[in-house]
């Protein structure tokens, strides 16, 4: 065989390997994501709707998603984001420096005691 033939066929099946790697990464992620779906995740779907998981069909394949009150079965494979869940901070104490001090505050008790006003 010759040389200049050998390079473009390992070249090609190089192409070829490395494709395919790369289709099953984004199956692997895939999988990860449908297998994370539970109620009350917000997703977003291929075709750009945003709703919150109603119910999940493992079996089946499909979810319910409640769309501002209308359910809509998808397919899993339809979903394209998971929203991460936004954690509420959790409810702080006011702070006490608003609160005036008794041991801060001057006490005028005699008349004496008061600016002058001229």
């Amino acid at each position: 065989m010759n040389l200049s033939l050998i390079f473009p066929v390992i070249l090609i099946v190089g192409m070829f390997w490395f494709m395919n790697r790369q289709q099953k990464k984004q199956r692997a992620t895939q999988e990860a994501r449908q297998n994370s779906l539970e109620k009350g995740s917000e997703i977003v779907t291929i075709g750009g709707l945003h709703a919150v998981v109603s119910s999940v069909d493992t079996a089946n394949k499909t979810v319910d998603l409640d769309a501002e009150g209308v359910i809509l079965t998808f397919d899993m494979a339809a979903i394209r984001t998971i929203k991460p869940k936004v954690e509420t901070p959790e409810a702080k104490i006011a702070v006490e420096d608003l609160k005036p001090s008794e041991d801060a505050t001057e006490k005028i008790t005699v008349d004496s005691d008061k600016p002058s006003e001229k």
